[in-house]
């Protein structure tokens, strides 16, 4: 599915208008990530274990005195609703799809999992990846394509789950509080206000900083000791290659050691040749486990250079050439990469020749129904897109790659009512999709129902954080719906709802 409908520049102009006083929330979040250790993968702790290395540490404090469960999701979630608004996010079902399937496959094995995790993707081809408050993980695209094997970006993601599940930042605020005399407050209190006045809010976020920088810098490094030792095991346990993650850090190292300009990930993630080796020790203790490529790995990273990197023609070159000359890791991920290099330059022929062969060899393969589905809108060919759609929809209901793929084609084909059922069925257990949200809104502009068309763009701003302009667009659609009394029931709750959202969040 393109992700280009109108409401995504509505959601951009809206940011670029209200940024400055209110959402600009993600420099100071990272700033005060990196500052705490969440986001910073330096080495030992103390070289010092020697009587065994695979030992994991033992940092002591859990962080539960300091900030609980509830308010570390609740902090999370307005986090994860700025990164919405305010940087690109990958909103691509495909690939959203991949990369939770990936993360909860490391997460199910994981230890200490009090909450379900969300895994995204960052159009950036900086090469970083952070986990910060109730769950969350972000992913550069230029990670995911600069690594070599699934198992390599795996190996990352551990990492990162293992920062949450050992719960390192609220650690980290516990050991300032008890060292420095810091309250809870004095920290998060700079970032809430930030979410009203950005510069006063990073001022305050410096002052509550003024830490010992050596005690700062051995706490972190005891984060990411652990971090390090508990995603290899976690990496093996869930059947990826434990080497991978000693691989990966190596070519990394290897790569950048001479760099003027390391990539980001390096800055905030140091790799001395003291952590790769202790990396390839570890791994050490568990069964070599070589494994076949991944075909959806294969695909991720084709669908990303395809659709986010490159140019079109630069991009159909490219992949011609793997084709040409036998030089892929799988033959399948260069055909799909290349029909949708040709997909992108308006070639809907030669697109749809290409994903009309792969899908003989895999007719359910998400990736593929995906893309032949946009070619098929493209094409006027929407009777096919509805066959193949609504067989898949009895097989995977509420699956995002077909829901919404089949709503937007019969949108296109203005079977609203049916597009309309399918959205509320997948928004009842997803909450959180403003592709869904934007599609709906799309619908009701359509049918001139403006009522609706409002209170379901509130959502939209709802999910990037944005209160009051959710409480205008419920407050607009209120008088619209004066003949259906309880959807306008509805709409009051709806706004007292995030009245008390609000409220609760600056009370953190």
């Amino acid at each position: 599915m393109k992700f280009n409908l109108k409401s995504h520049v509505m959601i951009k102009s809206f940011y670029k208008i209200i940024s400055i006083k209110m959402f600009n929330i993600f420099p100071l979040m990272i700033s005060l990530l990196l500052t705490l250790g969440i986001a910073t993968i330096t080495s030992p702790l103390a070289y010092a274990i020697e009587n065994n290395k695979n030992k994991l540490p033992d940092i002591g404090i859990s962080g539960y005195s300091i900030l609980s469960i509830d308010k570390e999701l609740q902090i999370g979630q307005a986090m994860m609703r700025q990164l919405r608004g305010s940087q690109p996010l990958i909103n691509d079902p495909v690939l959203n799809e991949y990369i939770n399937h990936l993360g909860n496959s490391l997460v199910k094995n994981a230890q200490g999992v009090n909450y379900s995790f969300e895994f995204f993707l960052i159009n950036n081809k900086e090469l970083n990846a952070f986990a910060f408050f109730g769950g969350h993980v972000g992913i550069h695209s230029g990670l995911v394509t600069t690594a070599d094997t699934e198992s390599e970006l795996a190996a990352v993601i551990a990492h990162e789950i293992s920062h949450v599940t050992q719960r390192h930042l609220a650690r980290r605020l516990e050991s300032q509080s008890q060292s420095q005399g810091l309250t809870m407050a004095a920290v998060l209190s700079s970032v809430l206000i930030s979410l009203v006045n950005p510069t006063v809010g990073m001022a305050a976020l410096s002052a509550s900083m003024a830490l010992s920088q050596q005690a700062s810098i051995n706490y972190t490094r005891g984060n990411e000791k652990e971090a390090d030792n508990v995603g290899i095991s976690l990496l093996a346990n869930s059947g990826y290659d434990p080497q991978a993650a000693a691989s990966f850090f190596g070519k990394m190292s290897e790569k950048y050691r001479y760099a003027s300009k390391p990539p980001a990930m390096l800055l905030t993630h140091p790799l001395p040749d003291s952590r790769i080796t202790e990396a390839r020790q570890r791994a050490l203790n568990y069964p070599a486990r070589p494994l076949p490529p991944s075909l959806d790995f294969e695909l991720t990273k084709a669908r990303l250079q395809a659709r986010y990197e490159g140019d079109k023609q630069s991009n159909i070159n490219y992949f011609k050439g793997l084709l040409a000359k036998k030089r892929y890791t799988s033959k399948e991920a260069a055909m799909y990469g290349l029909a949708l290099s040709y997909f992108e330059n308006k070639q809907h022929v030669e697109a749809l020749e290409l994903l009309e062969t792969l899908l003989k060899k895999d007719k359910n393969n998400l990736f593929y129904v995906d893309a032949i589905t946009d070619v098929y809108i493209a094409n006027k060919q929407i009777p096919d897109a509805l066959a193949m759609l609504k067989q898949l929809n009895m097989f995977m209901p509420n699956n995002q790659v077909v829901s919404l793929n089949y709503a937007n084609a019969l949108l296109s084909a203005k079977e609203y009512d049916q597009a309309i059922q399918i959205l509320k069925d997948y928004i009842s257990i997803n909450q959180d999709n403003y592709i869904a949200y934007d599609i709906l809104t799309t619908i009701y502009r359509e049918k001139k129902e403006l009522g609706l068309m409002h209170m379901y763009k509130a959502e939209i701003y709802a999910l990037l954080g944005g209160y009051s302009k959710a409480v205008e667009e419920l407050q607009t659609s209120y008088p619209l719906l004066d003949t259906r009394p309880l959807m306008q029931k509805r709409i009051k709750a709806r706004i007292l709802q995030l009245q008390e959202d609000e409220k609760r969040l600056q009370r953190l």
